[in-house]
């Protein structure tokens, strides 16, 4: 396919993620949202028409993935439906292309890639079957903060004192939107398949120098950990159950609500590195969370999303619904609030679909493929392993093409 003038983008999915990148679309200049298809044609539509509210583009819901694929003003997908919906979300773009029925530029899919080490490898040799560019969609290393940090501290403090050491990550808020993301067999875990994903490729992105490729970091050991804090708790079982119904029963089916994992690198000097990331459901803030910090022999830098530039402070006579117009997981409508004035920039889906929009237009090269989803999903699923057996592995442990969490089971017991 020519590239055109301007990408036209059909997304696949339609619920929170889907409408972040809408939103962040206004910041996008060589690219418009064309099309949305969701199994909930209402939502599709909804979702289109957010899109055209908000000019980001002429946007129309589709019947089926493969009518989208095969309408000539769609030049790129943007996979961002359900994990137990990847798979088969993948095998029908690829048919619709590897027939003829359609072209693309670029197919980029949302964090994470999938389930397991073996759905990932198999979704990448799909679209390398079908000839199509891939992106991976990890936001938090487009994020203002974490990019502009990244650059200062290899600029000035390792380049005087030599590289950083230590990188920590988090993510943190009170629990997921949708009934999926905590049924453990659907989604593929708990939170450490939800969230880990972003943290731990902060920590690799934050230690590797600028430049260089994330292969020059080379993971030698991982030790994971994971727990149900506060949602195997009675009470919470029964907040649960009345939220969602009788498929989220924390009571015999929990997924983790908590996860660390450190993991050591080796340099190409052959120095030590680590990464310590920390995943949570249990975090019961203003709302959701971001931060990260990088140190090195004499610098340091600290990034925290709830450090906003704007606060607001509501009385106990204030009366409003609750919502989330101040912040992303918002859980107070009272008191002396953080409010981030534009999440979709700030958590890094602005930078992050200008990139892709260019790299799959061929103006650049993409800085995430799907090869590096597969490398989250294995290092992934090395912590649960590493949870599971209680113990630190050298890195890569063996059998993790075949490893299943015991969470994603539905045998996991906190």
């Amino acid at each position: 396919m020519k590239a055109p003038a301007r990408l036209g983008v059909g997304f696949i999915g339609s619920g929170f993620n889907t409408r972040f990148h809408i939103q962040g679309w206004q910041g996008v200049r060589d690219g418009d949202v064309r099309g949305v298809w969701s199994p909930s044609a209402k939502n599709a539509a909804s979702a289109a028409k957010l899109a055209r509210d908000l000019g980001a583009g002429d946007a129309r819901p589709y019947r089926s993935i493969a009518e989208m694929v095969a309408d000539p003003d769609i030049h790129a997908i943007w996979l961002c439906g359900p994990n137990q919906a990847r798979v088969e979300n993948v095998a029908e773009i690829c048919d619709a292309v590897t027939r003829g029925k359609g072209e693309l530029r670029g197919i980029a899919c949302e964090k994470p890639l999938a389930r397991s080490v073996a759905e990932a490898k198999h979704v990448l040799k799909l679209v390398r079957q079908a000839g199509i560019t891939h992106g991976y969609l990890e936001n938090q290393l487009f994020s203002p903060g974490i990019v502009r940090g990244r650059e200062l501290i290899w600029a000035r403090g390792a380049k005087s004192a030599g590289r950083p050491y230590l990188a920590r990550a988090a993510e943190e808020h009170s629990g997921p939107h949708n009934a999926w993301f905590w049924q453990g067999e659907k989604q593929g875990g708990g939170v450490l398949s939800d969230m880990m994903c972003h943290s731990i490729e902060v920590v690799r992105f934050l230690l590797t120098e600028p430049g260089a490729a994330r292969s020059t970091l080379r993971p030698v050991s991982i030790d994971g950990r994971i727990a149900s804090l506060k949602w195997s708790r009675p009470a919470y079982v029964k907040q649960l159950k009345a939220r969602y119904g009788n498929d989220v029963d924390y009571a015999r089916r929990p997924s983790e609500d908590f996860a660390s994992v450190t993991v050591s690198y080796e340099t190409p000097e052959g120095l030590t590195v680590i990464g310590e990331a920390t995943t949570s459901w249990s975090f019961v803030g203003p709302g959701l969370r971001l931060s990260g910090e990088l140190l090195g022999p004499e610098y340091s830098m600290n990034w925290n999303t709830l450090n906003s530039e704007l606060t607001c402070f509501f009385s106990r006579d204030v009366q409003g619904n609750a919502g989330e117009d101040l912040v992303e997981k918002q859980n107070a409508e009272i008191g002396l609030m953080p409010v981030v004035p534009d999440e979709a920039a700030t958590y890094g889906y602005v930078a992050e679909d200008r990139h892709f929009v260019r790299a799959f237009l061929g103006r650049e090269a993409p800085l995430l493929t799907w090869q590096d989803g597969v490398e989250v999903m294995q290092m992934l699923m090395a912590a649960y392993m590493s949870a599971e057996q209680g113990r630190t592995l050298v890195f890569p442990p063996r059998g993790l093409d075949a490893f299943l969490p015991a969470v994603a089971r539905g045998t996991w017991q906190p």
